[in-house]
């Protein structure tokens, strides 16, 4: 080989393919040697270099020098195939690091296919995936289009090619927005504390600022809502609360509530949970719809926030120390510890640390462990009878929706009361439906008591008492992520500059979505 051509080679694929030199002159060390193996022997050691200067190739086989024509008899072809699959190694190697070293950034390309749902992004040195998982909801993305995301994952695949799939849908691509749209950002005047987001729907956005003199809040909405909307455009609409980030859970959690007013929050930290006492006109604006107000304010302020009225928490504090107390080995006093720590339900029981709730309550390990083991029983029926209530509820939602249905296609003709109207050629069949009506209506008040008593007696027989059901079902409203919401599919209306800031618009809570989150 002559020098001068392997500098060359390698100066172009340097500056072509954004490779590593040094990388190329390994790739063709390692090129050669391995020919020089094949024609020697796989056990002979043979070690080739290349001066990085001049570009001439030294070679030794057991520690002996080989000469010129030695070096020339190494096979061309072999040597040559070899050299080019070292540099396609090199080249997804030169890829994976410029790709891991932006994951989190945002990258900008063309989309190719959308065949799917899973888009193909050409980034211009290669494809990338945009998964139908990593896509806003709603949102509907075409061939030749430019779209924006950040990289996620970066990894190697099979034949010497790297994936690199993007998302559009975490945190942190609200986060990379906010820093294009504004630039104290990036000048370290204000400073984004958390992000917690509903692809598609809403995101709530903490923000501080160490100058008192500057309003975060306003500096990220700009003039007239400007800065915001362009980042609500890029993400379909989405809603953004943007809200004043405090050190101290007491002030930022009913920040994170806005707009709901709230009276008073008690952190319970042995648990991480927080009850916010919000008054009764208040309580459905605080949970938000489908609980996503309140959903959301959790994951931003990492409390499992708990939303109630003064009087809905002091019938659970009353009800969780009658239910504690029935269980062996707890006294009424040990409930009312208990209570006052936070733990709320059986659930919370179940969860306890063993030694902290011996040392807290004066018992052995033994008796410990025979009250956690009674509580999580506990808490498994409960959880069974909360989910067959949820069950019956949207058997009978379902059928009322039917019912409605069938009579929005019945004809007029056929609505209304079915008892036969009294007409003047007829007067007879006036007769006859006067005289049913009272029969339908007055049943004797000895056919009810066999209902109450067949009532009382399945409760006597086993069933779950609903004090019991109450105090096992799981309370935290914020963490409930079983279930996305579902009546948002429709992209969010277009919201003022002070709605957008988390002080304006929220979407208040229907009482389902109350008890969708576990009444205690």
């Amino acid at each position: 080989m002559n020098p001068q051509d392997i500098l060359r080679y390698v100066d172009s694929l340097h500056r072509d393919r954004n490779i590593d030199s040094e990388l190329l002159f390994q790739a063709i060390e390692s090129a050669l040697q391995s020919a020089a193996k094949r024609q020697y022997g796989e056990e002979s050691d043979v070690v080739v270099s290349i001066d990085r200067e001049s570009g001439k190739i030294a070679a030794t086989l057991e520690g002996e020098p080989l000469g010129d024509d030695q070096i020339g008899r190494i096979g061309a072809q072999t040597a040559k195939q070899v050299i080019i699959q070292r540099v396609r190694e090199a080249e997804r190697d030169a890829l994976m690091i410029e790709y891991r070293d932006q994951i989190g950034e945002i990258v900008s390309g063309i989309i190719g296919r959308a065949d799917g749902g899973v888009a193909t992004v050409n980034l211009g040195n290669v494809e990338a995936i945009l998964p139908r998982s990593e896509q806003i909801p709603g949102e509907s993305l075409h061939a030749n289009e430019r779209v924006r995301a950040i990289v996620y994952e970066v990894r190697p695949q099979g034949g010497n090619r790297v994936r690199v799939v993007l998302s559009r849908t975490r945190p942190q691509f609200v986060q990379r927005l906010f820093e294009q749209e504004i630039p104290e950002l990036n000048d370290e005047v204000i400073a984004i504390k958390s992000i917690s987001r509903e692809p598609g729907y809403r995101s709530k956005v903490a923000v501080s600022s160490d100058d008192s003199q500057v309003d975060p809040i306003s500096v990220c909405v700009g003039y007239r809502g400007s800065r915001i909307k362009a980042v609500r455009e890029e993400l379909a609409g989405e809603h953004i609360d943007v809200v004043r980030y405090d050190s101290d859970p007491e002030v930022l959690i009913p920040n994170a509530l806005q707009p709901a007013e709230v009276d008073q929050v008690l952190l319970c930290d042995m648990i991480g949970r927080a009850i916010v006492l919000v008054k009764e006109d208040q309580l459905s604006l605080a949970i938000g719809r489908r609980g996503q107000n309140v959903r959301l304010a959790s994951k931003l302020c990492g409390w499992d926030i708990e939303i109630m009225t003064g009087g809905e928490l002091e019938e659970q504090i009353e009800r969780a120390v009658g239910g504690f107390s029935q269980i062996p080995g707890i006294t009424e006093e040990i409930a009312q510890t208990l209570v006052e720590q936070g733990y709320l339900s059986y659930d919370d029981l179940s969860v306890i640390e063993p030694d902290q709730f011996a040392e807290m309550a004066g018992l052995t390990e033994e008796q410990v462990d025979q009250i956690v083991e009674i509580a999580e029983a506990r808490a498994e029926e409960a959880e069974k009878a909360a989910a067959d209530e949820r069950r019956v509820r949207r058997e009978t939602e379902k059928l009322d929706r039917e019912r409605a249905e069938m009579e929005a296609h019945m004809p007029a003709s056929e609505k209304g009361d079915p008892t036969p109207a009294a007409t003047e050629d007829d007067p007879e069949a006036s007769a006859e439906a006067s005289d049913a009506a009272p029969a339908s209506d007055a049943a004797p008040a000895s056919d009810a008591a066999p209902v109450a008593e067949a009532d009382s007696s399945q409760t006597e027989a086993g069933e779950a008492d609903p004090d019991e059901a109450q105090l096992g079902e799981a309370a935290a409203v914020g963490t409930d992520d079983e279930t996305a919401p579902p009546d948002l599919e429709a992209a969010p209306e277009e919201s003022t500059p002070e709605e957008t800031a988390g002080v304006g618009e929220s979407d208040a809570a229907t009482p389902a979505d109350k008890d969708s989150g576990g009444n205690l």
